[in-house]
């Protein structure tokens, strides 16, 4: 039985709308965005848990703040090889392979933590969020680094500085509830705590943004989700700036990256050829219609 002419036209004129609206609304100058300020000139860190994160999840976001013409610098830290199913070489190689299709600017942007004993890639296993603060130490705050070790002594008259100005990662959900993912997000808060201790009155050298989770229905909506994260965001800067909730130099409230249709396509691509041993049937449907690689929408996490 075929469908009426006019249910037809309703469908086409459905779809139209649909890609019309995909299409404005993931320029930075349209109304729907405009509310969403990006970053320019920051040194960002993208701290994941396995490869293929940050194409599953955070293509946006890389895709956007990748940019030249914004002036970033991103790199991407991952706490393990994602050696679950003994792939751990591979898989290396395909983040690598991933991150430079997304936009980073070299192979030495992207480092892989390999130590098993305390970041096991796991299902059912946990981090411990002092080994994830004293590795972002270790990284991008060296003096907090040599605090810990107890190799120098805290100088609380000091400002806190760090080399990075962005720390990107999950929200305590973690998207998927993975506990790999969820770790990274009370390692990070760990660690900024670590950076402030003893600093009152400085402001924090780095900003922490946090992916948000959304319950199942909206997870698997793909672009039809956009309207509705939009609106809640815009409210959200809004009302940061009317209660003089955002300090200075702190960032927006909130970050929304949405994918144009060929952004979008570069999201799949970056899973299809660089993640080709994880492509088993169910990340095929994931890349077509998670929300995810559409868009990101980030908060700013206060610590």
């Amino acid at each position: 039985m075929s469908l009426p002419t006019s249910n037809l036209t309703a469908i086409a004129v459905a779809l139209s709308a649909l890609l019309l609206f995909w299409s404005f609304s993931a320029t930075s100058s349209s109304p729907f965005t405009r509310n969403f300020p990006s970053l320019h000139g920051k040194r960002i860190c993208l701290l994941i848990a396995h490869p293929d994160d940050e194409a599953m999840f955070f293509a946006p976001t890389v895709l956007a703040l990748t940019k030249p013409e914004l002036g970033n610098h991103l790199k991407i830290l991952c706490l393990s090889t994602g050696d679950a199913d003994g792939l751990g070489e591979t898989r290396r190689k395909e983040l690598t392979k991933s991150a430079l299709h997304l936009g980073l600017r070299s192979e030495e942007d992207v480092l892989v933590i390999d130590d098993p004993s305390r970041f096991p890639d796991s299902m059912s296993k946990s981090w411990p969020e002092e080994d994830i603060s004293g590795l972002l130490a270790t990284a991008f705050a060296p003096e907090v680094a040599a605090t810990l070790n107890g190799t120098a002594k805290k100088n609380s008259s000091k400002p806190p500085s760090a080399t990075i100005d962005v720390l990107l990662t999950f929200d305590k959900e973690g998207i998927s509830n993975h506990p790999n993912h969820r770790s990274l997000y009370h390692g990070a808060r760990h660690f900024i705590r670590s950076l402030m201790q003893d600093k009152a009155g400085y402001a924090c050298p780095i900003t922490l943004y946090t992916l948000t989770s959304t319950p199942m229905y909206r997870k698997y909506v793909g672009v039809l989700d956009v309207p509705v994260t939009m609106v809640q965001g815009a409210l959200a800067n809004t009302f940061a700036r009317l209660s003089r909730a955002k300090k200075d130099g702190a960032g927006p409230a909130r970050l929304l990256f949405v994918n144009s249709i060929a952004e979008w396509f570069t999201a799949q691509s970056a899973m299809t050829k660089g993640h080709k041993s994880q492509m088993v049937w169910f990340r095929w449907g994931w890349i077509t219609i998670s929300r995810y690689m559409f868009m990101n929408d980030l908060k700013q996490e206060r610590v």
